[in-house]
């Protein structure tokens, strides 16, 4: 095993820093420590405070993973923790909390490669923070067609006063975020919100968009999926990496990016592994930080445009 000192009086134990997690590139878990320990600083504003399902490979992306909500019990003391009720096992759940870079290191040499975050905060659990339009193609439709409807759903929000922020998912899709950052409401407001989108859209262009997700009913369309809007669902946090045969990164875009995938029809622009990231962190910043800090509020008469 190999110690890495963060803070004097504090380690992070680090093992099996060279086994590959990603054999395709050759990226070992060494790789990938050291991506989230670079990215903390920004990565940071986006899961400070919020409860974590984290996606484990042990032997790497193509081998078997699994989810762990509970946080595990050999934890070190700075790991902290959140109890959340989950219905499911009619319990309370302790979440890990990243809020130090030691916690991050530490679920990474867990090979925690996904982080996926709920929509509230620790601090209150019973108030979305943002709301998520998760646009999943349906083949032969990918990131294209994703970045066409997510413009769709920019202006639209726009139109309600509303401002929203693109990210790719890392993998197939994209997504949009609505952020609100205060307790004006609480997640059947913000559901609701979501599927009105989505029915909306859907109703406007039932040649594109589709928001059931009944696989049969999703050929060639993007699904607007409204339903992560949920206390008990989670999301894959911004600057997370992702589990295909390259290091992905679930990537904050800008809406000019999107606009130019839309029109080259090249989605591959907008494929970033976490090298890019790290690289375009340097020369942008963070694109995503209004996400975590901007105030916004449903309109009341949301319901009007469904007409």
């Amino acid at each position: 095993m190999e110690h890495s000192v963060i803070e004097e009086k504090d380690e992070v134990i680090l093992s099996n820093l060279d086994k590959i997690m990603y054999p395709k590139t050759s990226t070992t878990k060494r790789d990938v420590i050291g991506y989230y320990k670079s990215i903390y600083p920004v990565i940071s504003t986006h899961i400070k405070d919020r409860p974590l399902t984290l996606k484990r490979y042990p032997n790497g992306v193509e081998e078997d993973f699994f989810y762990e909500k509970r946080c595990p019990s050999h934890k070190p003391a700075w790991v902290e923790t959140v109890k959340v009720y989950s219905p499911k096992n009619d319990t309370y759940i302790n979440f890990c909390l990243v809020n130090n870079q030691k916690s991050l290191i530490w679920l990474a040499n867990l090979a925690s490669l996904e982080l996926h975050g709920y929509l509230h905060l620790a601090s209150s659990l019973d108030n979305p923070y943002v709301v998520v339009f998760d646009l999943d193609p349906g083949e032969p439709a990918d990131i294209v067609q994703c970045c066409e409807v997510g413009l769709i759903i920019k202006d639209l929000l726009q139109s309600l006063g509303l401002q929203s922020f693109p990210k790719t998912s890392g993998s197939k899709g994209l997504q949009i975020y609505l952020p609100l950052n205060n307790k004006a409401h609480n997640f059947e407001q913000s559901k609701n919100f979501a599927k009105s989108v989505a029915k909306y859209l859907e109703n406007k262009y039932p040649q594109k968009v589709v928001s059931n997700m009944k696989k049969n009913l999703r050929a060639n369309k993007i699904l607007v999926d409204w339903s992560q809007n949920d206390p008990h669902k989670t999301t894959v946090c911004p600057y997370s990496l992702r589990a295909r045969q390259h290091p992905s990164v679930s990537t904050p875009v800008s809406w000019q990016e999107v606009e130019a995938v839309a029109k080259s029809k090249n989605g591959f622009s907008i494929d970033f592994t976490m090298q890019d990231v790290l690289d375009r962190v340097s020369k942008i910043g963070d694109i995503f930080e209004p996400v975590a800090k901007l105030s916004q509020n449903l309109p009341q008469s949301y319901l009007d445009f469904e007409k």
